[in-house]
């Protein structure tokens, strides 16, 4: 991975494999996930920001992130080249089981961008992960999506809108990230 610049864009997750969950998949609480990430990719390659592609794996799970299965790929609509980087991770956060860290910190990178799938989750953790490393990190949240949480037992159920609003609000408050969309982030980049 070569840098130009100190941002890198972190496109987690946004593989094939959630799309096997076609019933989940079908009640996303963002349907404009994809164009939006595919803009954000757009973007970071005009300004020669690096991109980092991260899947999730769960090797011998038998589920759709099993790699014997072969859904653990980027969704092929968003077109990851063969020069950007790619890792694939087996936590839920992008660093832990990853050399991400060394990647980024090896070519400068000191801020990164966020985005891809699910919301509070992988998003999330990542983002909590890469600022106590300390990146300044910008939390895509239009670029993002969940779904919903059902009821269970004593839990109550937690729609997909909400919880994207609560991981926007509690990256904020709490200092882990710079909260913007798509459009923010592309107007801003540019300006810059």
């Amino acid at each position: 991975m070569t840098a130009s610049s100190d941002t890198a864009l972190l496109v987690i997750d946004a593989q094939e494999s959630f799309r096997q969950r076609a019933d989940d998949w079908a009640a996303t609480a963002n349907p404009e996930v994809l164009n939006n990430i595919a803009h954000l990719v757009e973007h970071a390659r005009t300004v020669g920001d690096p991109v980092v592609w991260i899947t999730h794996s769960e090797p011998g799970t038998g589920g759709v992130f099993d790699p014997a299965f072969g859904f653990v790929r980027v969704i092929s609509e968003l077109g990851p080249r063969d020069e950007e980087a790619a890792v694939t991770k087996t936590t839920i956060n992008a660093f832990t089981s990853t050399d991400l860290q060394e990647r980024l910190e090896g070519t400068g990178i000191r801020r990164v961008v966020i985005c891809g799938i699910r919301t509070e989750q992988c998003c999330e953790t990542t983002a909590r992960v890469a600022a106590d490393l300390g990146f300044d990190v910008e939390f895509v949240t239009d670029a993002t999506t969940t779904s919903a949480i059902p009821s269970r037992g004593a839990l109550a159920a937690v729609s997909g809108d909400d919880i994207m609003r609560r991981t926007e609000s509690i990256l904020s408050a709490r200092g882990f990230a710079t909260i913007t969309d798509t459009k923010t982030r592309i107007g801003a980049s540019a300006a810059a």
